[in-house]
């Protein structure tokens, strides 16, 4: 019988345990307010009102590519020539605007007041006026605030943010029988694949949070389960257990064997037999693989650091390494959960070195000893570590770009490897 040779030196798995370095320093990340990017178009009669100054205007207009009518000027451009006894003025300015909005816009069902980090904007208690602006608006429009400031969130965390203060409002679940609600902003085309995944499994009573539109909020109850699609949840996720949901642990829908494994813990929880689950699985899993394995012979070998910019870091790592065979040197998150992240750090290899928030410049000396093929990091950093001859991916096009589920792992495998065939063109 011929030996079996591995294709790679067996390293072992778990880092769970793994020591994390962790930093407080200088950090290079995007706002909260970023988060407004994608979630204005999912929520899609939702309007997001951002509280904040020109330079916050300037970041979701310009920046992000996007127009979206915010009148920001009024947390500073009014503020400014007040002291804070002008406080009760702010009040019935920010009254104004939205009455003046909503008369404008009545396809708006839900106004989301987006706080910023200017000190004359934090002095604004936005919780209060979004209940003193939801008793004038309602039943045609609720209110609510969440903060997207940098001093509190950091690009992602936006989306965290604003899911948390949606939870309040989600109606008491009145059918009986297990429900399941998926958590996380996905692109429909996502949605409209995995809810063909969980019909043919037999999984017909499940709902999408946030859902297209804010009049169709889902209903919780004592019997629904949820799971999260995004990895930067935290706050959500607590939310929806302080109300009795019972969140399923599993890895995030990244690549075939993300995917597989997450829809598996969902299959379990509500007793799917195996035989139709591989039934089910088998073909777009085997296409995941097939898509996937064109790029595996491009970056099988290849070094890659993540530096922390979204939360998608960790799983992401997983993915690369399981599945594109990728060497991990380090991965950096802005915050580390380690409930959420279990089932992913179960399958990192244990030399893996973990970072939690970041030091920039001692990031970056590490970044130079190491000399990565490939580093994935934010916009501010990509060009002057390109500048030093280093291969970069933005971590940004993994956050706006649809990658979860079976259809979409050969997309996000060519993510990783678009960076450095365009290095070998650029050489050659």
């Amino acid at each position: 019988m011929n030996p079996v040779i591995p294709i790679r030196s067996a390293e072992t798995l778990g880092c769970a345990n793994t020591a994390v370095i962790s930093e407080k320093g200088q950090r290079q990340v995007f706002c909260g307010l970023t988060g407004i990017i994608w979630l204005h178009r999912k929520i899609q009669d939702a309007f997001f009102l951002v509280v904040g100054s020109r330079t916050c205007a300037h970041l979701i207009q310009s920046a992000a590519g996007v127009m979206i009518f915010a009148e920001p000027r009024f947390g500073t451009a009014i503020i400014d020539e007040r002291d804070l006894a002008g406080i009760a003025d702010a009040n019935d300015e920010l009254d104004r605007v939205v009455s003046e909005l909503l008369a404008r816009r009545q396809d708006i069902k839900l106004l989301f007041l987006v706080g910023s980090c200017p000190s004359e904007v934090i002095k604004l208690d936005l919780s209060r006026a979004a209940e003193r602006l939801c008793k004038q608006h309602m039943p045609h429009t609720r209110v609510l605030s969440y903060s997207g400031s940098g001093i509190e969130t950091t690009f992602t965390q936006g989306e965290d943010a604003c899911l948390a203060a949606l939870t309040e409002t989600l109606p008491a679940r009145t059918s009986q029988g297990k429900h399941l609600l998926i958590v996380g902003t996905l692109a429909d085309v996502v949605e409209d694949q995995l809810s063909l995944l969980l019909r043919k499994m037999g999984i017909d009573h499940f709902d999408f949070f946030p859902p297209r539109r804010s009049t169709t909020l889902p209903a919780i109850g004592p019997e629904t389960v949820c799971v999260l699609a995004q990895p930067f949840l935290a706050d959500t996720a607590k939310q929806l257990e302080s109300k009795g949901v019972k969140r399923l642990e599993a890895p995030f829908p990244l690549g075939a064997e993300g995917t597989t494994q997450w829809l598996q813990v969902i299959a379990q929880a509500f007793a799917i037999d195996h035989t139709r689950f591989e039934e089910v699985t088998q073909a777009p899993r085997q296409r995941a693989e097939q898509s996937v394995a064109r790029h595996r012979t491009q970056l099988q070998g290849k070094s890659i650091t993540f530096l922390p910019d979204s939360q998608l870091e960790i799983p992401l790592a997983r993915f690369v390494y399981q599945e594109l065979h990728m060497k991990l040197l380090e991965v950096g998150t802005p915050y580390l959960h380690r409930q959420i992240m279990a089932p992913e750090l179960e399958q990192l290899p244990s030399s893996t070195r973990l970072s939690e928030g970041q030091s920039l410049e001692l990031q970056l000396d590490r970044c130079d000893a190491d000399q990565p093929d490939l580093i994935v990091c934010g916009l501010g950093l990509a060009n002057p570590l390109e500048a030093k001859g280093f291969t970069t991916k933005w971590s940004i096009e993994l956050v706006f770009t649809p990658i979860q589920g079976y259809e979409q792992a050969g997309d996000l495998a060519a993510l990783f490897s678009r960076p450095l065939a365009r290095k070998l063109k650029l050489v050659a």
